[in-house]
């Protein structure tokens, strides 16, 4: 079957996936390019497919949300089926026709994980793996705390990885670890540099994917 809704609810998937993309004003627009191209390569990443291949039901469920502010998210990419090589690449494409919708209103990663409970409650497949991988450069500014949130999301069977980007802000890896990843698994990878970013997300993508546990210095607390 190729991408697209199950024909029904019952088909379940291994994993449903939420990608977070950071929007806000301190990601330029060559740093949020780099965002998305390395989200579509990862995809199109024979290791990445192959991941996907290995799990039970051999496909899981996609969708890509940009972010800023308490209430400023945008669902850039619908829920996508990605069952073999072909959806997966597809999904690769509709990440790269995605334009930025958002330009700044703060760093509110509350905000988020609340917005992206919702959408994962809405997903047309069921699963028993939940995850909301969030991406970005700037601790939680606005908004309600980010730790209740998280919590919050840790209570619903949600897991909550990051990949705290650190040339901005120094100490977000201390801050990502402390207060925003939770749940069965959690585990970030943080990068110096937006440069990095492509082959973090390749790394990341695949362990959250295969479900295999991540290396302890990796892992939440």
């Amino acid at each position: 079957m190729g991408a697209g809704l199950a024909p029904a609810r019952a088909q379940g998937v291994d994993l449903l996936l939420v990608l977070a993309v950071d929007a806000s004003g301190s990601v330029s627009t060559e740093r949020f390019e780099l965002q998305k191209q390395g989200y579509a390569a990862a995809f199109r990443d024979r290791r990445v497919q192959q991941a996907i291949a290995g799990g039970m039901q051999q496909r899981i469920g996609v969708a890509m949300v940009q972010w800023t502010g308490p209430r400023l998210q945008r669902l850039v990419v619908e829920w996508h089926l990605v069952d073999g090589s072909a959806a997966a690449d597809a999904l690769a494409g509709r990440i790269e026709a995605a334009p930025r919708q958002l330009f700044s209103g703060g760093t509110s990663i509350s905000g988020l994980i609340d917005y992206a409970l919702g959408l994962l409650d809405r997903a047309p497949w069921p699963t028993l793996r939940k995850v909301i991988d969030i991406s970005g450069d700037g601790g939680n500014n606005s908004g309600r705390p980010v730790g209740p949130a998280r919590d919050d999301a840790v209570e619903a069977g949600v897991t909550i990885n990051g990949l705290p980007i650190l040339n901005v802000e120094p100490y977000l890896a201390e801050h990502y670890r402390e207060n925003v990843i939770g749940g069965p698994g959690a585990f970030m990878i943080a990068i110096d540099s937006y440069e990095q970013f492509a082959d973090a997300i390749r790394r990341k993508l695949i362990t959250e994917i295969s479900g295999l546990p991540a290396p302890p210095r990796l892992a939440a607390r």
